[in-house]
């Protein structure tokens, strides 16, 4: 009999097949997934296969155009074909019914990434009916180059390769190392988005079972608010790998096996010691790989999770200390529910509870407010202020090690719009205030396209100006109320025992220069604003119907143990030159925008 194949770079734990108690609570955490409307319904599949095949077409009528105008011959043009291949969620089988596609389109080397430009927004437009398309964005100058539009309702990122070949009539097989030769690092890195994903599924024992436990994994992520690589957290692609391992060593398991073996290896894994699907594989290309004994960057890497295509890289760079301890206290408390679903029969629902970021989780936070009067400059900034959150953390990780004992960010920002009348309104709106919030508009949290906007920013001022629906970055002053963009991100500020001092003023202060020194701040523009608040005076649109806010606690005059009284401890956290009592003035004289105005 031959013997079973091994997956990944160790022989399996277990190659059991599944209980009778493992299938039941199989068709449980479906049953729960599908409440939780984590799965697209079959129509809403047939469209996003319709419109990809739509993109298929117009991609190869930009091919022969091109063609046609560097005057390519005809039997060259015959065959130069062009072929689009998704990844992410929707590759991977994982996606739901707001999920969008990620489109990568691959043309023969005849057409640039400047013919794509120049040519598929207009080939887009002219192919639909009006109204079927909507906020095209085509955004260039960024590390990853990108269209970003919703085509009958369905929000599509599409992003381009041009390959060393003179045609791709037949679909080409990406998984062939050769296909990099010759292609800069953005085409590389476009290409590989595909690459990994295709290569994830092929390393999986079972893809069904492994799409499944996948989709408890990030919906568990993201309802406990540890999913973003921009905050310091694990994305989709990493999340993935990691599921993917604990496949490989259970090759015969179902989901919720899975799942819960997720948690117990994850959590007990002897970080830094990275995580990857197979062997390393040699490459005579001389790319980049992650390397800690030649990159000491990479050896500074928490928890390296390695993508399994060459050049091999960390999906997990961005995990900070403080992110890590939060993932390995959210790992034990999904552990310990796995074991009272398994033992005691508790409802699934239970794993997928809300998060308690605002409810219970942090007495103090630190607000990050950013301002703009135009909505698009001010995506831009928000993105570039929050693509820098996490040197924020490290400084106050670093700043008072006596007191703060980790740094958590929120994985969203709060969306918000205002109208103010006067300098007055408008500078309590810059300070945080949400009393001139226009009543029309809800609080959105999102991470929109957090990514992209901090790419636009990081990469050239003109990101601005792409986004902007006039053509123009700066807006200028009007007359009579003027609307208001902004966007707070929230930290909370976990405390050591007996703290009694929090003096974060050195990095905050670092943290503003940071963002006002970008090329594209404008001071008539652009507002930044750091403040430190109690959990008892968070707003009320952080939290959800049902949710119980936190309250001000009774003072009680009480001495500590050095004498000091309740009073003194509250200044000493003033101290920080954070607290919400701190005066107007005084926060003007610290790196906000200049006159303390956004325009």
């Amino acid at each position: 009999m031959a013997a079973e194949r091994q997956w990944g770079v160790t022989p399996a734990f277990s190659s059991d097949p599944p209980s009778a108690g493992d299938l039941k609570l199989n068709d449980l955490l479906v049953s729960e997934l599908k409440a939780q409307n984590n799965f697209a319904p079959a129509s809403d599949t047939e469209k996003r296969e319709a419109i990809i095949a739509k993109l298929k077409g117009l991609l190869r009528q930009m091919v022969q155009t091109v063609g046609k105008k560097k005057g390519l011959p005809q039997d060259i043009l015959d065959v130069a074909g062009g072929e689009v291949y998704t990844y992410g969620s929707y590759r991977l089988g994982v996606y739901g019914p707001a999920s969008d596609v990620d489109t990568l389109m691959v043309a023969p080397k005849h057409v640039t990434r400047d013919d794509f430009f120049d040519l598929m927004p207009d080939l887009l437009r002219q192919s639909t009916a009006p109204g079927e398309i909507t906020n095209l964005v085509p955004v260039p100058g960024i590390s990853t180059p990108i269209i970003k539009l919703t085509i009958r309702g369905v929000d599509i990122d599409l992003i381009f390769s041009s390959l060393q070949l003179s045609s791709l009539s037949d679909k080409v097989d990406l998984a062939d190392d050769s296909i990099l030769r010759g292609l800069d690092e953005v085409d590389r890195r476009c290409v590989n988005g595909t690459r990994v994903t295709n290569r994830i599924l092929q390393l999986v024992p079972q893809t069904k079972t492994f799409r499944l436990a996948l989709r408890a994994i990030k919906l568990w992520a993201q309802k406990r608010a540890i999913y973003g690589n921009i905050v310091g957290f694990p994305g989709g692609v990493a999340y993935a790998i990691l599921v993917a391992r604990v496949c490989q060593l259970y090759p015969k398991a179902v989901a919720p096996l899975l799942v819960q073996r997720f948690f117990f290896i994850i959590q007990r894994w002897n970080w830094p010691k990275p995580v990857f699907l197979q062997h390393k594989e040699e490459s005579s290309l001389q790319l980049r790989e992650w390397d800690p004994n030649t990159y000491r960057g990479d050896a500074a890497h928490l928890m390296p999770i390695l993508t399994p295509a060459v050049p091999s890289m960390n999906t997990a760079h961005t995990v900070t200390r403080s992110t890590k301890t939060v993932m390995m206290r959210e790992f034990k408390r999904a552990e310990e529910i796995i074991k009272d679903i398994y033992d005691t029969g508790k409802p699934w629902s239970t794993l997928f509870e809300r998060h308690d970021f605002f409810t219970r989780r942090y007495k103090h936070y630190i607000c990050v407010n950013t301002a703009a009067k135009d909505q698009n400059a001010h995506d831009a900034w928000a993105g570039l202020v929050q693509s820098r959150i996490k040197r924020l953390m490290a400084g106050i990780e670093g700043s008072d090690a006596n007191s703060v004992e980790l740094v958590q960010p929120f994985t969203k920002g709060f969306d918000r719009v205002h109208l103010c009348n006067g300098e007055q309104q408008l500078e309590k709106t810059l300070d945080g205030s949400l009393e001139f919030q226009v009543k029309a508009t809800e609080t959105v949290a999102t991470d929109d396209h957090a990514d992209m906007k901090a790419q636009i920013a990081q990469s050239d001022i003109d990101g601005v100006e792409v986004l902007a629906t006039n053509g123009e970055a700066k807006v200028k002053k009007e007359d009579g109320p003027q609307r208001v963009y902004t966007m707070t991100y929230y930290i909370g500020i976990g405390l050591r025992e007996g703290a009694t001092a929090l003096d974060i003023s050195t990095p905050v202060q670092n943290f503003q220069g940071e963002c006002t020194a970008w090329p594209g701040y404008d001071a008539d523009m652009h507002s930044i604003r750091i403040k430190h608040i109690r959990s008892y005076d968070l707003p009320a649109d952080v939290f959800v119907p049902g949710e119980t806010r936190p309250v001000r606690p009774k003072r009680k005059p009480k001495a500590t143990t050095n004498g000091a009284s309740a009073a003194d401890n509250k200044r000493s956290f003033s101290n920080s030159g954070l607290d919400e009592a701190t005066a107007s003035a005084k926060r003007r004289q610290s790196a906000n925008t200049t006159n303390g105005t956004a325009g």
